[in-house]
């Protein structure tokens, strides 16, 4: 039966309004005292019911809550005949409840929409080499999936064959469509918008980036922040607080409708709810912006950052290096071109891959005779020309003549921090090219409104040499930049920074990262980092987009600052109203409860306003 009223609490609220109209229309209109009576009595038992069960419920719990102080409130207007205090008291109560319902499911609304994304059926290779449809709990690692065009990636995987463009905004946030082709990776919940491709399973179920991105989402809302876990125990106390108080007001004045009304006009309720309603907001805001914040104790420490600490590689800078310059020297560059080509496809360095793709598409030529000369290079034989690739060290073996202006040129690259490549052809400097990791683009303006946003202090450190973390530096504005640093130095400066009493957020994208990120006040992973320094982290920039970051701040500022809003708007509230009841004489139960649903609404539409955050 408890249960059957509770469910059906919004009908009750409806018929309860509709009779407390009736019996005023019945005064007003056809001045019939009794039907007003008792359309009133009927309105406020109707009425209580609903609330006395969810009294009795907390009760049971040992909890005095919202609805002991209402259920009190409106038995002891029945008692002394107040039928219009306790019939629109429960009416009152129980339409702020529905809107209160409503309005906070607005705020649920983006995380409603990621779990909605998911995935539930998928296009599965079967024995005989037919694809037919199973439940997504069904796939396994390993297993070949179809993906046709309109339909959403069940699982995170590897293209193998076809191609198409991709929809990742449930992941990364941005709605530019990506193309996938062969040997490309895609992740669970994103869209194929055109196209047909088949994947293998790398990742299923909760295993997937989509999944753990819900999963984190959840965890974030489930967390209680330091001023939440300060209310639910200021909470605890101050309701039996309002109800002794209140007895004690009956115990001097004998006045039982004005003990009554303090009862109603206590009620914490706007207290309550204000802050998770802001944290849950923010959170959501951030999960449909590509920003995953891990709970409200993170939105509230990550608001307070004043020093932001960066690794460089992957985070600052692209991760990939390439060709940022090149010089050629004299004559047949295109044949040249194709001989460091044929021979860089040979080699596993690092910086052959670079150079390849600034070369592109070439003739290339058998390649005989290679001789790797540790620390300098490669020479070989390429269409009769002796070839060597490598650094100055390896063209002063070869006794290749190096101009004035070449060296210059190298002392130029090198200046700016970049690694050289030297390719001569029959001992003939013909190439020259500087390959260093990118600044990622937009970075500078990223660091531009970071500094806007408080924060005063922007470090980096970094494992590379001290003078590419100078170059960096120089080019970003930075305040401090370190170089040569092993992750244990890392961790070291962060916790000396942080004894120093400054509030230290870091950005990092790899498992050296990690010791870092759990170290730091905030931790702060690029998505598409390691796992490990994902679960470390506080806050994670998903796609690992660097822009997010200043988005993610200033999220986290005005969230914290809606809290403080919403506990002024709720302790204003109850300051005023009982002001009222002791310096004036208008207030009663009736205005008191409607403004207390006020205030409760008024906290609900103001955290509802950081959906819909956008940076400036």
């Amino acid at each position: 039966m408890q249960r059957y009223i509770l469910k059906n609490k919004n009908k009750i609220a409806l018929i309860n309004g509709f009779l407390i109209v009736f019996g005023f229309i019945s005064k007003f209109a056809m001045n019939n005292i009794n039907i007003f009576t008792w359309a009133l009595i009927i309105a406020s038992i109707l009425g209580v019911t609903p609330i006395a069960i969810q009294a009795y419920q907390s009760l049971k719990v040992k909890v005095v809550s919202i609805d002991v102080l209402v259920t009190i409130a409106v038995t002891g207007a029945f008692l002394i005949r107040n039928f219009e205090e306790s019939a629109i008291v429960t009416f009152l109560f129980l339409f702020g409840a529905y809107l209160e319902q409503r309005t906070l499911n607005k705020t649920r609304s983006a995380i409603k929409e990621l779990t909605e994304m998911a995935p539930e059926t998928a296009l599965k290779q079967m024995e005989n080499g037919d694809f037919e449809e199973v439940d997504v709990d069904e796939v396994d690692v390993g297993d070949i999936l179809l993906v046709k065009t309109g339909a959403k990636v069940p699982v995170d995987g590897t293209v193998i064959s076809g191609e198409g463009s991709i929809n990742e905004a449930s992941i990364t946030g941005e709605s530019i469509p990506v193309a996938k082709e062969k040997g490309s990776k895609v992740y669970a919940g994103t869209i194929l918008d055109n196209g047909t491709i088949q994947i293998v399973a790398n990742r299923v179920g909760e295993d997937t980036t989509f999944g753990r991105i819900i999963e984190l989402v959840e965890e974030a809302q489930d967390s209680k922040s330091e001023a939440e876990r300060f209310i639910d125990k200021f909470s605890k106390h101050y309701t039996p607080g309002v109800l002794v108080i209140a007895f004690i007001v009956w115990l001097f004045s004998r006045d039982v409708e004005l003990a009554i009304t303090i009862l109603v006009l206590g009620c914490p309720g706007a207290l309550v709810i204000g802050v998770p309603v802001s944290n849950v907001a923010g959170i959501g805001n951030g999960a449909r912006h590509g920003v995953l914040l891990k709970g409200s104790e993170v939105i509230g420490d990550f608001s307070k950052v004043d020093t932001i600490v960066f690794d460089k590689t992957g985070t600052l800078t692209v991760g990939n290096p390439s060709v940022a310059e090149k010089e050629y020297y004299g004559d047949s560059i295109d044949e040249a071109l194709g001989y460091l080509a044929s021979v860089e496809r040979e080699s596993d360095h690092p910086l052959a891959k670079a150079v390849l793709e600034e070369i592109g598409e070439t003739t290339f030529s058998p390649v005989e005779n290679t001789e790797v000369v540790k620390g300098e290079g490669i020479v070989a034989k390429v269409n009769g020309h002796r070839v060597a690739v490598g650094n100055v060290a390896l063209m002063e073996r070869e006794k290749v003549k190096i101009s004035q202006k070449a060296r210059a040129d190298i002392a130029r690259f090198e200046k700016n921090g970049s690694s050289l490549v030297l390719a001569a052809v029959d001992r003939e400097l013909k190439i020259l090219m500087g390959v260093r990791d990118q600044i990622r683009p937009g970075v500078k303006e990223d660091l531009q409104k970071l500094r806007k946003l408080g924060v005063k202090n922007i470090i980096m450190l970094s494992g590379d040499n001290q003078g590419t973390v100078n170059l960096v530096s120089r080019e970003l504005g930075l305040t401090e930049a370190y170089g040569n640093m092993l992750p244990e130095d890392k961790s070291a400066y962060i916790k000396k920074l942080i004894e120093k009493g400054q509030i230290v957020g870091f950005v990092g994208d790899g498992v050296n990262d990690s010791p870092s990120l759990a170290l730091a006040h905030i931790g702060i992973a690029m998505g598409a980092g390691t796992d490990v320094a994902i679960e470390t982290s506080d806050v994670v920039l998903m796609n690992s987009d660097f822009s997010r970051l200043p988005h993610a701040l200033g999220l986290a500022k005005a969230t914290a600052r809606n809290m403080k809003q919403n506990i002024a708007i709720a302790v204003g509230v109850v300051i005023i109203l009982l002001l009222s009841l002791i310096f004036s004489d208008w207030m009663n139960m009736s205005i008191g409860m409607l403004v207390h649903e006020g205030s409760i609404l008024a906290v609900i539409l103001n955290g509802m306003r950081l959906l819909s955050y956008k940076l400036k």
